[in-house]
């Protein structure tokens, strides 16, 4: 698993938590409010997982309990990115049983969707694992997620592409149909950005690779190109330019994620882990 997965600071986190805590409690957790006196009965509870997977989103789920009273006690017993099986705890907590309660379902939700896409995310990079090439991630993110969401594909194993549009420049078959070609493209767009953006490029034939060489893309994209084809083409950028990193895109499936990686790229971006992850199965008990 991956050592990469770096949280945002809690600054950037806490307004979207406290939003999706809005979203839930409204006007007051009815049941809750009427058995429980706030911070008042004690308690404590665990998370079991009930399916196998990746652990990930439990310093989340602690936010979550903690902006309900900062009392509460949340130990992770599974470390993020760790393999869990079947009636495994992977985490423990104590403290007011009207904040445990309130928080429970938030929490859990994060935690098993977080879970859920790192644990896709690392069946794809363990088809790669001995190969040089990286899973990276996409922009198709839940809005309101995309930080999480990213997180867990790091956790997962994968590398993060760029977040958002301010990232990098990526040079798509719609701006090089807007711009009337990749050298338009590219000349345009250099002449405007900051020198520290990369210039990445998406190509789909031969003659497109050539022109993104002839401009001096810094990343060049292969998309949707069958493998022969690809292998072409890692073959020809590298014998013209050592610098250019290659990214292969395009319908990218456990089936055949090794086949594009074996052609020599450097990256594979695929949306799968992200829009094709099931939820990891987890539930709280209160003891």
């Amino acid at each position: 698993m991956s050592k990469y997965g770096v949280l945002p600071p809690w600054l950037v986190l806490d307004p979207l938590l406290r939003g999706w805590l809005l979203e839930d409690v409204g006007r007051g957790d009815r049941t809750t409010n009427s058995l429980l006196a706030a911070d008042v009965n004690l308690g404590s509870a665990r998370w079991v997982a009930k399916a196998p997977g990746v652990i990930a989103g439990l310093p989340v789920a602690a936010r979550v309990f903690q902006l309900l009273n900062e009392k509460v006690s949340f130990e992770a017993i599974a470390g993020e990115g760790a393999l869990c099986e079947p009636g495994q705890v992977v985490a423990e907590m104590s403290g007011s049983l009207d904040a445990l309660l309130m928080g429970e379902r938030v929490a859990l939700n994060l935690a098993m969707r977080l879970s859920g896409i790192a644990t896709l995310t690392n069946k794809y990079v363990e088809q790669i694992a001995d190969l040089p090439a990286q899973l990276v991630d996409t922009r198709k993110t839940t809005p309101g997620l995309r930080l999480l969401e990213k997180y867990a594909t790091a956790v997962g194993g994968a590398t993060n592409h760029r977040m958002g549009l301010d990232d990098a420049v990526m040079i798509k078959d719609n701006h090089i149909a807007a711009a009337g070609g990749i050298g338009e493209a590219i000349t345009l767009v250099r002449s405007q950005i900051p020198y520290t953006l990369a210039i990445e490029v998406e190509t789909e034939t031969l003659e497109q690779v050539k022109e993104a060489l002839e401009y001096q893309a810094d990343i060049i994209m292969l998309d949707n190109m069958p493998v022969d084809l690809m292998r072409q083409a890692v073959q020809l950028i590298r014998q013209q330019d050592g610098r250019v990193k290659i990214e292969a895109s395009g319908n990218v499936t456990l089936e055949t994620i090794r086949a594009v990686a074996e052609t020599g790229v450097d990256y594979i971006s695929s949306s799968a882990p992200i829009t094709q992850s099931r939820w990891l199965d987890l539930s709280m008990k209160i003891s």
